[in-house]
């Protein structure tokens, strides 16, 4: 694992040591919390990923787990990263027979061209904006050509953010950057990813803002 320096990561890191349990107990359960749209998105990701088999395909931002259980039910060579040790942890017993590692999607302790698949659920959220350029280009260089990605993640204004200091009883310092899908596109194709598709639904259930899905791609090497 390389070593965390940025001050937002270690916010970030921090902050979701200190709400691990809580946050497991509440999000632990998908699919079947999930919207049925979002889970047919995260099945057509899956079927993308695995005419890459077997490179194996990172959860990143994998929390408690459970999305990388779940690609693995789909067939798929998958393993989780998380920038908390104390939600790792939490995915490790849930999940004893799946990889889940401490590190950051910022910088990936993996070798170039290694990845089939990327999958980040709502983990951008916390990424600045003048880190976002890098993270995907990072992304671009652990994906072999051809290789999908997929981001959810709360749509806003670009100018939106938000700053938590207290979440589930704890002390946090945590921000959140909501962005339109027209601005994360700018940085996915700036990194030299390709979209392949853009998917808006408006909130369910308890949701208060829309989700946004972008699917997206590292362009193969050859004519498509």
């Amino acid at each position: 694992m390389r070593p965390v320096t940025a001050d937002f990561l270690q916010a970030t890191r921090a902050s979701y040591n200190a709400i691990a349990a809580a946050y497991a107990d509440r999000f632990s359960d998908w699919p079947a919390d999930s919207a049925p749209l979002d889970r047919s998105l995260v099945t057509a990701f899956a079927e993308l990923a695995r005419e890459h088999a077997p490179a194996p395909v990172a959860d990143l931002g994998s929390g408690p787990g459970s999305v990388t259980a779940h690609l693995h039910t789909l067939g798929l060579p998958v393993f989780g990263v998380d920038l908390s040790p104390r939600m790792v942890g939490l995915a490790r017993r849930a999940y004893p027979e799946l990889r889940f590692h401490v590190g950051s999607m910022t910088s990936l302790d993996l070798p170039d061209e290694t990845l089939g698949g990327i999958i980040a659920l709502y983990s951008i959220i916390h990424i600045p904006d003048d880190h976002l350029l890098t993270t995907f280009a990072e992304f671009h260089r652990v994906l072999v050509p051809g290789a999908p990605v997929l981001l959810a993640f709360q749509s806003g204004d670009s100018e939106d953010h938000l700053h938590m200091s207290e979440r589930f009883g704890q002390e946090i310092a945590l921000d959140y950057y909501w962005r339109t899908p027209d601005t994360v596109i700018a940085h996915l194709t700036g990194a030299g990813l390709r979209l392949y598709a853009r998917i808006v639904r408006e909130p369910h259930g308890e949701e208060k803002r829309p989700r946004a899905f972008l699917l997206a791609e590292k362009p193969p090497a050859g004519p498509r």
